[in-house]
């Protein structure tokens, strides 16, 4: 894709985001901090034209960087990757997806992480629509890495700016972010 259709997807999608994702109001967050707003990405992401802005932009950060599989926190992340294998699939390129949940299933294969097997050594990127401490990345991290998987880096859609970024800093993973919540807000 180009840098100019990258950078207008980027802005039809910021739109979105303020139109629709940002909601007023007091809001209790996974991270436990209360908040005077919230941001439901899934609004975006599970809505046919932001599922594929947001799809077709990280793809387009990610191209270059050699990357097996896309993946990442189930809820966050799972119209994300349905969005972005259904892309691929269409432009040939070879990329798979993978959601990594909660907690271990306790029946059927018993995985924590779900998709096509990751080899030892497989590169992949860690996708979320919102983060705001990055607890849900840095545990997807690290179930990750249990299995010899690189993490090359995270990418979520909004950082709300409390913490993320210094806290996957710290696991040891980059976090790279479409918007900023001063972006939105």
């Amino acid at each position: 894709m180009s840098k100019n259709k990258t950078e207008q997807y980027r802005k039809r999608l910021l739109r979105l985001l303020k139109r629709k994702a940002l909601k007023r109001g007091k809001v209790v967050l996974s991270s436990g901090k209360v908040s005077d707003y919230y941001l439901d990405g899934r609004l975006i992401t599970l809505s046919p034209q932001g599922a594929y802005l947001a799809a077709s932009v990280i793809l387009d950060l990610i191209k270059n960087k050699k990357i097996a599989a896309i993946g990442g926190p189930t809820l966050g992340a799972d119209p994300i990757v349905g969005a972005a294998m259904a892309i691929v699939s269409e432009k040939g390129r070879r990329l798979s997806g993978f959601i990594v949940r909660k907690s271990t299933k306790k029946h059927g294969m018993q995985r924590l992480i779900e998709g096509p097997p990751l080899p030892k050594g497989s590169r992949v990127v860690l996708v979320d629509d919102v983060a705001t401490t990055g607890g849900s990345l840095v545990e997807a991290k690290k179930a990750l890495n249990k299995q010899g998987v690189k993490v090359v880096c995270a990418i979520v859609i909004i950082d709300r700016e409390e913490g993320a970024a210094e806290n996957l800093a710290r696991a040891g993973c980059s976090l790279v972010s479409l918007f900023k919540k001063r972006d939105i807000l």
